[in-house]
């Protein structure tokens, strides 16, 4: 981690950004993206962050290193959790594993809706959908359906606890 001199322009009692970019030229937050996701204009930003709309401009490039008090204002303005201000949460599965995994979750909910089926018109439906999921991936062919909660039992049969034996002397202490 390095240490680089600021400018000295102060909002709030730090600096407005950084004089360097990220060292390796990696964005390092999101800042503009999730502006205009929650449509805060640049101007609105720079009011309620009581700083000039160039500072402003200059703090939502996303190679700017800011400080974390900067980037908790930010979060403060757009009314969203930190972590949607930091590139690295979205780093997470690169897209082909992502889409890869929600293929699957789609695949398990149609295989589900096949077995719960209440007609034959949603049967066949869910029967289409499984079959255009195979052609676009073949390795859901072998995917179940999404676990049942719990098991299947009937109001007048006992539970597992029903099955341990409790031991007296612990009762008489």
């Amino acid at each position: 981690m390095s240490i680089a001199p600021y400018e000295t322009g102060q909002a709030h009692g730090y600096p407005a950004v950084a004089s360097g970019a990220a060292p390796s030229g990696r964005p390092l937050h999101r800042l503009r993206e999730v502006r205009q996701q929650q449509h805060v204009s640049l101007r609105t930003v720079a009011r309620r962050l009581d700083i000039s709309v160039q500072d402003a401009e200059q703090q939502e490039l996303e190679t700017a290193d800011l400080a974390l008090s900067q980037i908790y204002d930010w979060q403060e303005v757009l009314q969203v959790p930190v972590a949607e201000l930091l590139e690295d949460s979205h780093l997470g599965l690169c897209p082909s594993v992502q889409l890869r995994a929600s293929l699957v979750q789609v695949m398990k909910t149609a295989v589900t809706l096949l077995e719960a089926a209440p007609s034959p018109g949603v049967k066949r439906m869910a029967e289409m959908l499984i079959e255009q999921l195979v052609q676009i991936m073949p390795e859901l062919q072998d995917v179940g359906p999404w676990q049942s909660s719990g098991s299947q039992r009937g109001k007048n049969d006992l539970g597992r606890a029903a099955d341990y034996r409790l031991n007296e002397s612990l009762l008489r202490a």
